[in-house]
């Protein structure tokens, strides 16, 4: 295969240099190429859920250092994507016939927060596995060995695939190696804070003295909802209930008690995506990749 002689001398320079993590460096064409944004959400989901927004920050930053410029589509506006685009970067979860009307658009494609492999298409996505397995450690390390779970489930804007959450199949499969999976402790609803509420209710109304010790929660918003009616059934967390939630946003902080939770590191997944996009740009033969960030277990004052 025959190595464009630019990204040979931008490898060069990588090993031999030491360029600090994400050096300045302009793509190769001289004149600013545009970069298609497309959001698997309508702008008022994204204002809703600041894990998206915090990844789509991460691919702005790093495409102005590249000196790309930037064209946002949000799910319903996927038909006006313009001819001039150099290359898309598709956030969210996408189904086979959305992912081949991208394709009509534009082949040099890049996913983040989903599996693209088996479609061809480089991907960033987070290590859900060993995120999950370490807050199933964490809680039994402390004694904690009634644990449940609420999951969130989703499907594609066009309502053609139903998504499995990896979080729970890794929590069901983990869990039952342990010996400490019980459906009767798992509840799945849609990921806002209203379903975390009416499914920890419903927890409560089933289980009353027998809930169990501990809970995993699949997203900060469906915690806090969760956090909601525990308190409102003077049920005291950490000391009765530990929860642990997932993505750790900026809300985890601001409610009481602070809820620990897997930080993901969502800004580092959109700088991730566009590189991978300028790597394709710069050799459109480059194979396709998975990038999978890991995760960080931060505890604070909703877990023991």
């Amino acid at each position: 295969m025959l190595i464009d002689p630019q990204f040979a001398m931008l490898v060069v320079q990588v090993t031999f240099v030491g360029f600090p993590k994400h050096q300045k460096t302009t793509n190769i064409p001289k004149q600013r190429q545009k970069i298609a944004v497309v959001q698997w959400y309508s702008e008022q989901e994204e204002l809703n859920d600041l894990y998206y927004y915090a990844i789509r920050i991460g691919i702005e930053k790093r495409a102005e250092d590249l000196t790309y410029d930037i064209v946002r589509y949000f799910n319903n506006q996927i038909i006006q994507i313009a001819d001039d685009i150099a290359g898309i970067i598709a956030i969210g979860k996408f189904s086979n016939q959305q992912i081949k009307r991208l394709e009509s658009y534009n082949r040099k494609l890049v996913f983040v927060d989903s599996d693209t492999l088996n479609a061809g298409h480089p991907c960033v996505s987070t290590d859900f596995n060993n995120a999950v397995i370490q807050v199933l450690d964490y809680f039994m390390q402390h004694g904690l060995t009634s644990i449940g779970m609420i999951a969130g489930e989703e499907k594609t804007t066009d309502g053609k695939e139903q998504l499995i959450d990896q979080r729970f199949r890794t929590f069901r499969n983990y869990a039952s190696e342990l010996g400490v999976y019980h459906t009767k402790y798992t509840y799945i609803g849609d990921f806002s804070a209203q379903a975390g509420y009416d499914l920890m209710k419903q927890a409560i109304t089933e289980h009353g003295e027998a809930l169990p010790q501990a809970l995993f929660v699949a997203n900060d918003t469906l915690a806090i909802g969760a956090l909601r009616a525990l308190q409102e059934a003077r049920i005291a967390v950490p000391e009765r209930v530990s929860l642990i939630s997932f993505n750790d946003t900026p809300l985890t902080k601001q409610i009481f008690p602070a809820l620990s939770s897997v930080t993901v590191f969502t800004e580092e997944m959109g700088r991730i995506a566009v590189d991978t996009l300028n790597r394709q740009l710069i050799n459109p033969e480059v194979v396709p990749t998975m990038t999978r960030l890991a995760t960080r277990l931060t505890i604070r004052d909703s877990s023991v």
